[in-house]
């Protein structure tokens, strides 16, 4: 006898307030065997809301590896119904759900979206940016040059850009954006659909700057308007600081030339002779 196989399907769920959740989001909760979250505690939570406390409840998080996520195709294969979960919003959408996602495919095992809440399409029509096209880049890097490159892709691109930040890192990233593009528009929403919603739009100098003397608590959405962008045109004495800096911070001669590159507009090779000009200045004293 040949067991059908089942269905995952990938639910959104509120981003905040519990009355988002849709009817038919609801239902298939109701209805599936498993639901997998990658935070158990906070789909708990919402599981209990709706009264579904007996629901086998799995977690597979930023940490899961394949054997997570081969036991939970597994149970697909099976003919079990898995329900997709994420913290808050759509699922796959900067979480590790998408692994799953793509393995179940792989078994060509039905994958059923279930439409709902996303706090960067919540953003995106707070801001009143006008857009066609959008950038979404989740969480940025948190250092070092690949922190470098995003944020330089960022303000070489004219299309509006959406990322998340968390609280502690807020101030800092708006202060460094706007280094780069002092004068482009921004859009940071907070807590969107909770009691304490807060929505900030304004030039990123002065947006950063009201941050950086505020504490700051909550979930953060970060949409950056379209704009013609400007090649950065630092002058000379501002690319020998950077470069001092960073020989002073003890970066690579060739990742700081990269770095440096990318945050003024000079070429990496005219960068790297000014790096080998001065460490041959400062051997010869």
């Amino acid at each position: 006898m040949t067991t059908s196989v089942g269905t995952l399907y990938v639910v959104a769920t509120p981003i905040g307030n519990l009355d988002d959740l849709s009817r038919r989001a609801e239902r298939v909760l109701a209805e599936a065997d498993w639901v997998v979250a990658e935070d158990t505690r906070r789909t708990q939570k919402l599981l209990s809301h709706l009264g579904l406390t007996d629901k086998t409840l799995r977690r597979l998080d930023a940490n899961a590896g394949p054997r997570d996520v081969e036991a939970v195709v597994s149970a697909l294969a099976g003919g079990r119904i898995v329900a997709l979960c994420t913290d808050a919003g759509t699922p796959g959408v900067s979480d590790p759900g998408a692994a799953l996602v793509t393995a179940a495919r792989a078994r060509e095992i039905p994958v059923v979206p279930i439409p709902g809440p996303s706090a960067v399409t919540t953003a995106l029509c707070a801001s009143g940016y006008a857009f066609g096209a959008f950038r979404f880049v989740g969480f940025l890097p948190r250092g070092g040059l690949d922190r470098a490159r995003a944020v330089a892709e960022i303000a070489a691109s004219r299309d509006a850009v959406v990322l998340f930040e968390s609280p502690q890192r807020l101030a800092a990233t708006l202060t460094e954006l706007a280094t780069l593009m002092a004068s482009r528009r921004v859009t940071v929403a907070r807590e969107l659909t909770k009691l304490h919603e807060q929505i900030v739009e304004g030039e990123l100098s002065n947006v950063a700057a009201s941050f950086a003397q505020t504490e700051i608590l909550g979930e953060l959405t970060v949409v950056l308007a379209p704009w013609d962008a400007p090649r950065p045109n630092l002058d000379d004495s501002e690319v020998e600081r950077r470069i001092e800096a960073g020989l002073g911070a003890g970066l690579r001669p060739r990742d700081l030339a990269e770095r440096v590159a990318l945050e003024t507009g000079r070429s990496k090779r005219e960068v790297y002779d000014l790096i080998v000009r001065r460490t041959s200045a400062l051997k010869g004293r």
